[in-house]
């Protein structure tokens, strides 16, 4: 039995979901929240392949803290992942904190966003976008 790590989004304290019941409604186990509830999950080398593995299509955000179009995007990412709830999973990776992963995947400029369906990278886009020329892009990549 398989198992990720994820960071609850309501307390930040770290739970482990086993890998078959990643598209069940998990609780963490603190504060008793839904830990997949539609906010992005923060992707780490411990946990992105496990979140790969789902049935769902991934969503990544490559972004660093210092960047401002990153930061300027961050409610957009947000937003959208919060309206397409239980049909796609999105994920923030901070390419300062998991330089293993950004190296890995090539990110060169931020913010960088992947789509991966069925653990297979499907589009990539980089440079921050408003909202509705985000969707357009996510629901072409997403039909890909």
């Amino acid at each position: 039995m398989t198992s990720m790590t994820t960071r609850c989004p309501h307390c930040k304290a770290m739970n482990r979901i086993p890998t078959e019941r990643l598209d069940d409604v998990a609780t963490c186990g603190v504060c008793k929240e839904p830990l997949l509830d539609g906010k992005p999950v923060e992707g780490t080398s411990d946990n992105f392949l496990s979140l790969l593995q789902g049935d769902k299509p991934v969503v990544v955000d490559f972004w660093a803290p210092w960047c401002n179009p990153c930061v300027g995007f961050a409610p957009v990412f947000e937003d959208v992942a919060k309206e397409r709830n239980g049909d796609v999973r999105f994920v923030k990776i901070d390419t300062e904190a998991q330089q293993a992963l950004a190296a890995q995947y090539r990110i060169r400029s931020i913010p960088t966003i992947m789509v991966f369906k069925n653990g297979q990278l499907a589009d990539t886009i980089n440079g921050a976008l408003p909202k509705g020329h985000f969707d357009q892009w996510l629901d072409q990549a997403l039909s890909k």
